[in-house]
């Protein structure tokens, strides 16, 4: 039911600063001798379609037909477990990085379906948020990202996705989940809660 490592599922809506509070966990969790891996679930994908012949580089990922994501998101994440393997012991912490939800043209996409599930057996699912309205600002300025959800109501929306696909994920390996907030100007706090967590696996 469990790999020996400990597993978190780490996930949150573009413009959340997901990659801000794992960057400072990271460096956080060096400092305390805390042996963690942080794996970026989408790099993985990318890595991998390209190393089987699926793609060239990442912008062909998203092109690519239903039936080859879905057996390509299995290969990625059989990755992430054979590298956390070789790197952790039992008292180690693998972090995924990756979303609980994606919109896409046509509809809301699982990020966490059963056969990812069954490859990573989560103990715990993490759900960074923050306030609608601060995501809005943070993602209208972020020009380094083209990101339109159409304004506070669509965010409100994604994060209502966002934590149900959590907790349907969580039901299949009885994963804990938790809501960890990011507010503006402080991800240190977001930081601490997630250790925290990781403590009480």
């Amino acid at each position: 039911m469990r790999h020996p490592f400990r597993v978190v599922v780490v996930t949150g809506i573009p413009g959340v600063g997901k990659t801000t509070v794992l960057t400072l966990l990271e460096e956080e969790a060096r400092k305390r001798n805390v042996n963690l891996m942080i794996a970026n679930y989408g790099t993985y994908m990318v890595n991998t379609a390209i190393k089987i012949g699926l793609v060239d580089d990442r912008d062909q990922l998203r092109k690519l037909p239903l039936r080859n994501q879905l057996e390509l998101q299995v290969k990625a994440a059989e990755s992430i477990i054979s590298d956390a393997s070789e790197r952790l012991d039992e008292r180690g912490y693998l972090i995924i990085d990756t979303h609980s939800v994606v919109k896409t043209v046509i509809g809301y996409w699982p990020g966490l379906p059963n056969h990812v599930l069954d490859v990573f057996k989560p103990d715990l699912i993490v759900l960074i948020e923050a306030q609608p309205e601060v995501i809005w600002e943070r993602q209208r300025r972020d020009t380094t990202r083209k990101r339109n959800f159409g304004g506070v109501e669509d965010i409100k929306e994604l994060i209502w996705f966002a934590r149900s696909s959590a907790m349907a994920s969580a039901v299949r390996y009885a994963s804990a989940v938790a809501i960890v907030e990011n507010p503006e100007g402080n991800p240190d706090k977001a930081v601490e809660d997630i250790l925290r967590l990781m403590n009480k696996i």
